[in-house]
């Protein structure tokens, strides 16, 4: 963990400073596999780094994968996906990821923020949030701020005394904007803080 950035980190935010003397910094543990990780946020809601009811990675398992790409997930729709109810607009996006892979050969490492977000929104069913989740966890983007997630919302209500109904989103901006160019690490924090509470409880 870059120690400079957890410096400035803390100096720009009393509370992240808490945060960090607190909690041990968060390491996620990327696939690299844009691929296996969109398949991930479509079919569970949410990508598998952070899931918390295993979906994704239980049906990798009843398909006896450890991974999934476009040349094995033939095996895996025969062997666990079709005993899945997946929406009609899933099974759609499913189609579109698979006809996008078998078309293009993209080197996901060497694009930038503006690249990705640009090939990956020409994929139907393919919104913000879940090419954030791709920027921040998969490609580890640097500078990631996903201000329409869920859980990042709440708990940021709970930490920074927001009120949720009363511009939310521009309050956690400008929240964020303290945090400079390092909003990915301060993101990583916050989940990590609520986990590490919640065991603790």
């Amino acid at each position: 963990m870059n120690l400079e950035k957890l410096d400035l980190l803390a100096k720009s935010d009393p509370i992240l400073e808490k945060i960090i003397s607190e909690i041990p910094a968060p390491e996620v543990v990327s696939t690299h596999n844009v691929f296996h990780d969109l398949m991930s946020c479509v079919i569970e809601q949410q990508i598998h780094y952070r899931s918390t009811k295993g979906i994704f990675r239980k049906l990798l398992d009843k398909a006896r994968l450890s991974e999934l790409n476009l040349e094995n997930f033939a095996h895996f729709e025969e062997h666990a996906l079709q005993d899945v109810k997946l929406s009609m607009n899933k099974q759609e996006t499913i189609s579109d990821i698979l006809e996008f892979w078998s078309r293009n050969q993209v080197d996901w490492e060497r694009l930038d923020e503006i690249e990705v977000k640009k090939e990956l929104s020409s994929i139907k069913g393919i919104g913000k949030w879940t090419i954030d989740m791709i920027l921040l966890y998969t490609l580890r983007g640097p500078d990631i701020f996903p201000v329409d997630d869920y859980h990042l919302k709440q708990i940021m209500v709970s930490l920074y005394g927001l009120d949720p109904q009363v511009g939310l989103k521009s309050r956690m901006i400008e929240i964020s904007t303290t945090w400079q160019n390092h909003k990915s690490l301060a993101v990583l924090y916050l989940p990590a803080w609520k986990a590490h509470h919640r065991n603790r409880g």
